[in-house]
């Protein structure tokens, strides 16, 4: 039996993680990934993660997040597009955020220009 059978998967934050990069694990390039993925790690490239991603306190990721839903307790240097997205209180993101719900608890650093819509698309508004 393997280690990373889909029998025998993690479970974090109440979800079943498919991948994990973990702590002291470097990326230098892209990820993709089909499920939920928990990054403890360094990542310097684009995320693309089709279910959820967990990036745990010591994840960093210096490039743009894809994903279905998100929890941040690390830090994110890049643009991020989810349909939900929460920023626990020792998450820090710097760049664009477009997202349907968003929940941030104190203590959460937050720099950049946030957008949210219903639904599927993102509508942008001109006041004239």
């Amino acid at each position: 039996m393997s280690l990373f059978s889909k029998k025998n998967k993690v479970v974090l934050d109440q979800q079943a993680i498919s991948t994990l990069i973990s702590e002291g694990c470097t990326i230098d390039g892209n990820l993709k990934a089909p499920a939920f993925v928990r990054i403890d790690g360094n990542i310097t490239g684009d995320v693309l993660v089709e279910e959820g991603l967990i990036l745990g306190d010591k994840g960093l990721i210096q490039g743009n997040v894809i994903t279905r839903e998100m929890i941040v307790y690390g830090t994110i240097h890049g643009n991020i597009q989810t349909e939900s997205l929460q920023i626990r209180s020792s998450g820090k993101i710097v760049g664009e955020i477009k997202t349907q719900t968003l929940q941030v608890e104190m203590g959460a650093i937050y720099n950049g220009n946030l957008s949210m819509a219903h639904g599927n698309k993102h509508e942008q508004k001109n006041l004239t």
